[in-house]
């Protein structure tokens, strides 16, 4: 297994570095330095009282924790959270309540996960035209129909 060294430094006390929650977990989790309480159709910021410096040539993917996005419906706002390797401010989690109900948030709570992955760079080329593909310009839901 690959791993990669991210430094990170604690911005308070209360502040729990991310773990993984078994041994081939892609994502670790991270957990809320505060309490909040979350109404219906509304999103909250919770920090996680850390700061990374994630490795040139990687990015940070905050995602939502499974279960707490299955059994209570809290999830991250902007569904995918992209840390890019020269931010170094605190690691925020936009977490929005789907439900119907208010759902409250305990401090030192798992809130989301964060998954380090390599990306690509794209040079973008304007061109005349595109080569063609037996999907064309079939767009949402072309490809199961019949």
């Amino acid at each position: 297994m690959n791993k990669v060294n991210v430094k990170m430094i604690k911005l308070c006390d209360d502040a729990v570095v991310p773990t993984y929650g078994t041994e081939f977990s892609a994502g670790a989790d991270l957990y809320s330095v505060s309490e909040a309480t979350i109404m219906p159709g509304e999103t909250a910021f919770l920090g996680t009282g850390i700061a990374t410096a994630i490795p040139e040539g990687l990015g940070g993917l905050v995602s939502a924790r499974s279960g707490m996005a299955c059994k209570r419906n809290l999830a991250p706002a902007n569904k995918v959270g992209v840390i890019d390797s020269d931010y170094r401010g605190e690691i925020k989690v936009a977490l929005h309540n789907h439900g119907n109900v208010p759902q409250t948030v305990a401090k030192g709570e798992r809130i989301a996960q964060l998954v380090i992955a390599p990306y690509l760079r794209a040079e973008y080329e304007v061109v005349s035209s595109l080569d063609a593909t037996v999907r064309g310009e079939g767009g949402f839901g072309s490809t199961g129909t019949k």
